[in-house]
């Protein structure tokens, strides 16, 4: 309705590092790539350097942070090393996301839970440096709860379940992930945490996760390289941003 907050984009360049690994060089640049985005209304610029050095590099990130003015959101496993060079990058906000070797994108949310004595010190230690730090969890509670516990001020919630029932099960299926995101980000929002979301969200199936009155940002990033194959990114990223606008203001769920 059109009492909701606004809704924030973070576009997230890591695909476009993917092409220029594939060859090698430095062509595409992903600061380019984040200056599009942000001339087109990105609300931030995400990227996640994996311990493997998969796509992003960690000149990649000293870049933006140094040559693009939105905030900067590092998304990082929760290593010493990526911990090392968060402190070194100062970026606005640190995402931390479970990461496996073997697995071609993020698979699930973060054990937070499970991890509390781990990750605990991990926030604290982020946060002293001036760093906003997320956890990136599914939508449980059980798992909110514990990022509340362990100190984040945020949590982003993994629409992954979301993206598979949009793409092949029933109508109900979807109802039924699309309530667990509403639910979780309702209950996110009653324990005082700020409330994001991200993974699997496209044209097709954003307006309903956008129109959560609770989320305050999405982070897109893999839909968006690809359909800037057919449309360009700027206008990528335009679309993606009127039919958010569209979903928050037009109550159209």
């Amino acid at each position: 309705m059109s009492d909701k907050k606004p809704l924030r984009l973070g576009v997230n360049i890591d695909h476009v590092a993917t092409i220029r690994n594939a060859r090698g060089g430095d062509h595409p640049d992903p600061v380019r790539a984040a200056e599009l985005a942000m001339s087109a209304g990105a609300d931030g610029i995400t990227a996640h350097l994996r311990g493997d050095r998969r796509h992003i590099r960690d000149d990649d990130m000293r870049r933006l942070k140094a040559e693009i003015p939105l905030p900067l959101n590092f998304e990082m496993a929760a290593t010493a090393e990526m911990h090392m060079l968060a402190s070194d990058v100062r970026p606005h906000a640190c995402c931390i996301v479970p990461e496996n070797r073997e697995e071609k994108t993020t698979e699930g949310g973060l054990d937070v839970a499970g991890q509390e004595t781990f990750i605990a010190p991990f926030v604290q230690s982020l946060g002293d440096l001036g760093v906003r730090v997320s956890l990136f969890v599914d939508p449980d509670a059980r798992q909110i709860e514990a990022a509340k516990r362990v100190g984040a001020p945020v949590v982003e919630i993994h629409t992954g379940a979301y993206h598979e029932a949009c793409l092949t099960t029933t109508n109900s299926k979807i109802k039924h992930e699309l309530d667990l995101v509403r639910k979780a980000a309702a209950f996110a929002h009653s324990l005082g945490l700020e409330v994001h979301a991200g993974h699997g969200l496209t044209f097709h199936n954003v307006q309903p996760v956008a129109a959560i009155a609770e989320i305050v940002e999405l982070n897109i990033g893999h839909f968006l390289i690809g359909e800037a194959v057919f449309m360009g990114l700027a206008e990528s990223v335009k679309e993606m941003r009127r039919l958010m606008r569209d979903a928050r203001t037009g109550g159209l769920y």
